[in-house]
């Protein structure tokens, strides 16, 4: 039960993996709109406050702040993501260059997890062992993108996701390591 509270961020963490990657198979392209419309809507509402609070704050801090022109950045980029996620679902390969550069990373990152758990004599090594292996295997197989077809492409993404996260899963809950 220790394990559990310890981890239970780790095990969040994988949990939200596993539900993106299932939405990810499901409708990929209505996924990523709506997260695109979300960030873009978060980014005008916080756009809003940045303008509000530049008029609200005294002039000599509001100047040194820039909160006027980070709050009009904000709002542009915002409305950007809520009227042109057709850009961003037409960039998508780029995108998923930079996510094969992430999972490469966390692969990269989970070799000492691996040789962590051998230092501490954790006899579920081999558990971090595959999930290292998978993710820098997943990584790469996405950034030299052999696929054919954009709906492959988020198919492979979609399953990756959601094994790494099962095997982040069992490995956080048996492994008893922190990631």
């Amino acid at each position: 039960m220790k394990n559990l509270k310890d981890n239970m961020g780790n095990l969040l963490m994988s949990l939200c993996e596993l539900v993106i990657g299932i939405l990810l198979l499901i409708n990929p392209t209505g996924f990523t709109s709506s997260v695109i419309i979300v960030i873009g809507v978060v980014l005008l509402l916080r756009g809003i406050l940045n303008v509000i609070s530049y008029f609200r704050t005294n002039p000599e801090e509001a100047a040194r702040e820039h909160s006027l022109a980070g709050g009009i950045v904000l709002l542009a980029v915002g409305l950007f993501c809520v009227l042109r996620t057709d850009w961003f679902l037409a960039a998508f390969p780029m995108l998923t260059f930079l996510y094969g550069v992430i999972i490469l990373l966390a692969g990269l990152m989970k070799i000492q997890w691996v040789v962590d758990c051998l230092r501490l004599k954790k006899k579920q090594w081999l558990l971090a062992l595959v999930s290292a292996a998978l993710s820098l295997i997943c990584g790469i197989v996405i950034i030299t993108n052999p696929f054919t077809s954009t709906a492959v492409l988020w198919t492979f993404a979609a399953v990756s996701l959601i094994v790494e996260a099962i095997l982040d899963f069992v490995s956080v809950l048996f492994g008893g390591k922190k990631r």
